[in-house]
Parts: C-alpha cells; structure tokens; sequence
C-alpha cells in the first residue's frame, strides 16, 4: 500500500512539473538549449564512419586561399622578354607615287610699249611657249628715205625670227646694230617692256 502510495505521488509530482514546464511561455529547457544545432550530414567519400553519427561536431570545409585567386595570372612587370628574341617591325608598303605629267606649254603673243625715237616708233612682239621666247617681231620700225629704212633692215635682221638674238640671248641684253643705235635702243626698250608683262 505504502508502495502504491509512492508510486502515485511520484507520478503527480512529475506531471506537475511537466505541465509547469511546458506551461510557462518563453521558457526553454536546458536540455532543448544545450542541443547542437542541425548540421547538413554529407557521407565521407571512402565510406568511413558518418562524424555526425556518431555525435562528433561536423564543420564545413573552409575554401583554400587559392580558390579566391585569380585562375589566369596576370603578367607583372617584371616579366622579361626572353633572351635571345628581336621585335622587328614592318612598315605598311607606301602608295605608290604617281607622276604627273608637266603641263602642255601654253604659246602666247606679248607685244611690248611702242617707242619713239627721232626716226620714228618701234614696237616689238614676242611669241612665248612655257618660259621661253621662241620669236621675236617688229609690229613697226622707222620707214623713210634713204639711210632710215637700211637701218631698220639692219635691225629687223639681227634681232627678229626664231634664230635671230632675242632668241639666242633670251633676254633684252642685245648688241647694238652697227650705224642703228637709236633704233636698237629703242628695239630694247619695247622688248624688256614685253619680257616684263610675260614673265
């Protein structure tokens, strides 16, 4: 009787403090807080005995250093060509040049001021092709009597055509006509007065 007694006062006394317990809100019991907490369980690659099996804390393998590390290595400066091996650089083949031809000389008259001297005016006329003279002419020369129209005959010969001293010379630096001075100065003058205006 004194057992049963016993057995039902224990029985009380442990639902009382079971209802105690788990009627108290925000408690936790130190059993629930002293648990570990969950680990993921992943089987050991050679079959070995599960660590979380056998109650022996798991902890996750921690990546190596050289997994954060950059996998394609960067050249550093200090990276020497190696020895022994020359750069060369080619140019690009140029254009080729392409020549143009010169420029047709062009041919024009220029006739020079007229001059008068005391026999009369002369006036001349050059024919120009690019930068030469390649004729010379007299648009007029003293006419008159006697010794005046020889001299101009004089002049005309030695200066004017295509052979004649303004071509040979290819300037207004003549030699006077000999007994046709007035005249060859003035034939000089009217030239330089052309050769000015063509070049």
């Amino acid at each position: 009787m004194r057992r049963a007694f016993l057995a039902i006062t224990g029985l009380a006394a442990s639902t009382t403090a079971l209802v105690v317990l788990k009627g108290s809100p925000g408690t936790t019991t130190q059993v629930a807080q002293d648990l570990p907490t969950a680990q993921p369980v992943s089987p050991t690659p050679d079959g070995g005995p599960d660590p979380a099996a056998s109650g022996a804390p798991t902890t996750a393998p921690r990546p190596s250093k050289t997994a954060d590390a950059d996998p394609s290595p960067r050249p550093s400066r200090s990276t020497a060509r190696p020895s022994g091996t020359r750069t060369t650089t080619t140019k690009a083949p140029s254009a080729p040049r392409t020549t143009t031809k010169a420029p047709v000389p062009t041919t024009r008259r220029v006739t020079g001021t007229e001059v008068f001297n005391e026999y009369g005016s002369v006036q001349v006329q050059i024919v120009v092709s690019g930068s030469r003279i390649v004729e010379a002419t007299t648009v007029s020369l003293p006419s008159g009597p006697g010794e005046t129209e020889q001299h101009s005959d004089d002049v005309r010969r030695a200066y004017n055509g295509s052979g004649g001293e303004v071509v040979r010379k290819q300037n207004a630096n003549l030699n006077t006509v000999s007994g046709a001075t007035e005249t060859s100065d003035s034939y000089k003058q009217s030239l330089r007065a052309a050769l000015e205006q063509a070049f």
